[in-house]
């Protein structure tokens, strides 16, 4: 499966961007999508999974009660809404595919080319 991200930007503390990754591929209900994020020094961190289903969601704590993630899986897009952002969550943003749940980045062998999202102060 191919994943291209869009709608990243320069956002100010308290505004809301929406994430998008559209899927290439037969199999995209097939996959967990991840949302991962990594900023300049860190890890590549995962910030939400959802299930093939689109039922059930894993959200990191730093992001829970602010961001939503789901899935279209007629359109093959998953969704990153985030809302009340804050300077701590620039980063660049990936969408990735796994077919089993893991939080660990090198479980994923689908990723997109990421797409930068600032947050000012």
């Amino acid at each position: 499966v191919q994943l291209v991200e869009s709608g990243g930007g320069l956002v100010q503390a308290g505004d809301s961007l929406t994430l998008s990754c559209a899927a290439s591929g037969r199999t995209f209900d097939g996959y967990r999508m991840a949302w991962f994020r990594q900023a300049p020094g860190k890890e590549r961190e995962a910030v939400s999974i959802i299930d093939q289903g689109g039922v059930s969601a894993y959200y990191a704590d730093s992001v829970k009660g602010r961001f939503t993630i789901s899935r279209d899986n007629a359109k093959k897009t998953v969704y990153l809404q985030m809302n009340s952002l804050k300077p701590e969550d620039t980063a660049a943003y990936y969408c990735a595919a796994c077919a089993y749940f893991s939080i660990n980045a090198i479980d994923y062998a689908h990723w997109g080319q990421g797409t930068q999202v600032t947050v000012s102060s």
